[in-house]
C-alpha cells in the first residue's frame, strides 16, 4: 500500500518523506489556507520537488469548461501534478477531457460506488472515497472501500483507490486489508500508526534494566 500525506505543510512532508512513508501528497484549498500560503502554484511546485511523486492540486471551477482550463494550467506547474476534480456531472466531462490530454485526474469527494465506477470509466487515474465523512453521517465508509475494490477487480480498471478522510489508524489498516491501493493520511495519523502503549512500556522496562546493569558494574 502507498501512503500519500494529506497536507500542504512542507515541514511535515519533509519529515515523513525522510521516514520513507511519503509516496505522494494530496492537497485542497482548505489545506493550502491552513499552510498560510496564497501563492498556491509555487507551493505545489515546492511540494513536488520534495516528494518526487504524485501531488494532487484541486480545481476551483464548478463547470466543465472551467475545470478543464484550470486542470491544464495546474498540469503545467510540474510533471508530478495530479488534478483533483470533484465527482459531479461536470466533473465527469472534465475528467474525460483531461484524461484525453494525458493529464492524471484524482476524482475527489467520492461517496458512492456508482460515483467511483463512473469516474473510472471517464478515465480518472485515482478516485478518493471519503471514509471519515461517511462515518460522520452513520454510513459505513469501509464498506464503500470494499465495494469499490470489488468493482474495480471485476473489470480490471487501472484507476487507483485513494482512501481519503482518514481519521484514525483503523481506517488505514482496514483499507490495506481490503486491498485499496493508497491511503492519504494526515501527519497526526501517521504518528498514531506507529504508537502503541506496549511498545512504550517494553522500552521503558528495557531501559530500566539497562540502568540497573550499569549501576551494578
Amino acid at each position: 500500500m502507498k501512503f500519500f500525506i494529506d497536507t500542504a505543510d512542507l515541514d511535515a512532508i519533509r519529515e515523513i518523506k525522510a521516514m520513507g512513508m511519503c509516496d505522494g501528497v494530496t492537497t485542497n484549498p482548505s489545506l493550502m489556507a491552513k499552510a498560510g500560503r496564497t501563492d498556491t502554484d509555487a507551493l505545489l511546485k515546492e511540494i513536488c520537488r520534495v516528494v518526487q511523486g504524485p501531488v494532487s492540486g484541486e480545481v476551483i471551477a464548478l463547470d466543465a469548461e472551467g475545470m478543464v482550463a484550470e486542470g491544464r494550467r495546474l498540469a503545467k506547474v510540474d510533471d508530478h501534478i495530479v488534478v483533483k476534480v470533484p465527482t459531479t456531472y461536470d466533473g465527469l466531462k472534465a475528467t474525460a477531457a483531461l484524461a484525453a490530454d494525458g493529464i492524471a485526474v484524482n476524482a475527489t469527494l467520492v461517496f458512492s460506488a456508482s460515483q467511483a465506477l463512473l469516474m473510472a470509466k471517464a478515465g480518472a487515474a485515482y478516485v478518493s472515497p471519503f471514509v471519515g465523512r461517511l462515518d460522520d453521517v452513520s454510513e459505513d465508509g469501509m464498506q464503500l472501500i470494499e465495494d469499490i475494490c470489488q468493482i474495480y477487480e471485476n473489470y480490471d480498471f487501472e484507476t487507483e483507490i485513494i482512501v481519503a478522510s482518514v481519521r484514525h489508524p483503523i481506517h488505514v489498516v482496514e483499507s490495506a486489508r481490503l486491498g485499496a491501493h493508497i491511503a492519504t493520511i494526515p501527519p497526526e495519523v501517521v504518528r498514531k500508526l506507529v504508537a502503541h502503549p506496549l511498545t512504550d512500556k517494553g522500552l521503558a522496562a528495557f531501559l530500566a534494566d539497562w540502568r540497573k546493569l550499569q549501576e551494578g558494574r
